[in-house]
């Protein structure tokens, strides 16, 4: 990792149903940096807003509000063809889902050099075979499975050859929004620990959404804790399961099961409630020490440096 920002997040909005009484504030002014060839865990329970944060990011959804830059570069709001096709090719994302993000009515080929066509990164048919055959290779499938359709491949495979679809326009970062929830747990492993490998002979950079505590840790850098659209705590990754300060953050970790039965038998769920904070007034993202950032009032920022000290 280094301290070169690739992404910068600058109170990032996303409602739905704006100005209706069943309006949705599912990512409700967010920030934070991502630094080139970090991994970046994003998590939270299910219905907090981390995926929908993703895909704002990456322009699936059009932001109601903030800045997202990419390279420097603010790439919402009205920008030029040419800077979008640019960004699109630089920042990629593998989806939740390998059976629904798939074309069932595509090959393998055509799905993977989809990309490549829109990009201009081929000139002739051979060497668009080659490349996906390079690629499938890269992410541990044969060439051959070139020419099959994506029902003729298991779970894992298919979200191998979402990554291979991803890595084909050569990106600079990769969302990866829960990328291993729907396989098997073997399979899961096999899936980070490619991740990984890719990042390093790439120098990939990651934003990784997920709601597995013990699979984030493993595999980031830096991890943000998201509730009901707000991020409520940020820190590195060993500092934030060693020493969490946030209510909430102290929940989510309390619920991680241990292969330990003692553990287990006494294991004690930290139960949060929001009604526990200080509601004299709104809460701001501090940082409590270097790197730790908590969402919280000026009388809990000073308990919380009162533990820290």
């Amino acid at each position: 990792m280094s301290g070169d920002k690739l992404l910068e997040i600058k109170n990032l909005k996303q409602y739905f149903n704006v100005d209706r009484k069943d309006e949705v504030r599912a990512v409700n002014d967010i920030s934070f940096d991502i630094y080139r060839g970090e991994t970046f865990g994003l998590v939270g329970e299910s219905g907090c807003g981390k995926s929908t944060t993703g895909r704002t990011i990456i322009r699936l959804y059009d932001a109601t509000s903030g800045e997202v830059k990419f390279n420097g570069v603010d790439v919402h709001g009205k920008k030029s063809k040419a800077v979008l096709k640019e960004f699109n090719r630089k920042m990629q994302m593998i989806f939740q889902d390998p059976y629904a993000s798939l074309n069932p009515r595509m090959t393998v080929k055509e799905i993977i050099s989809e990309g490549l066509d829109i990009h201009g990164l081929v000139k002739t048919d051979i060497e668009r075979t080659e490349r996906v055959q390079d690629l499938l290779e890269t992410v541990g499938l044969n060439k051959e499975h070139a020419s099959r359709y994506p029902h003729e491949f298991s779970g894992g495979q298919r979200q191998r050859i979402g990554i291979a679809r991803a890595l084909a326009v050569e990106p600079e970062f990769i969302i990866a929004d829960e990328p291993i929830s729907a396989l098997d747990v073997s399979i899961q492993a096999q899936v980070v620990n490619l991740l990984k490998e890719l990042q390093e002979e790439r120098g990939l950079t990651y934003l990784f959404i997920a709601h597995d505590l013990s699979m984030v840790k493993y595999i980031s850098d830096r991890i943000a804790v998201m509730y009901f659209g707000k991020v409520v705590e940020l820190a590195d990754s060993d500092e934030l399961y060693k020493n969490p300060l946030h209510p909430y953050t102290k929940s989510l970790l309390s619920a991680i099961p241990l292969p330990d039965p003692d553990y287990e038998r006494n294991r004690k769920r930290v139960e949060y409630d929001p009604s526990m904070h200080d509601q004299s007034e709104t809460p701001e993202f501090r940082e409590v020490t270097s790197g730790h950032w908590v969402l919280c009032t000026t009388k809990e920022f000073e308990q919380y440096k009162e533990i820290k000290s």
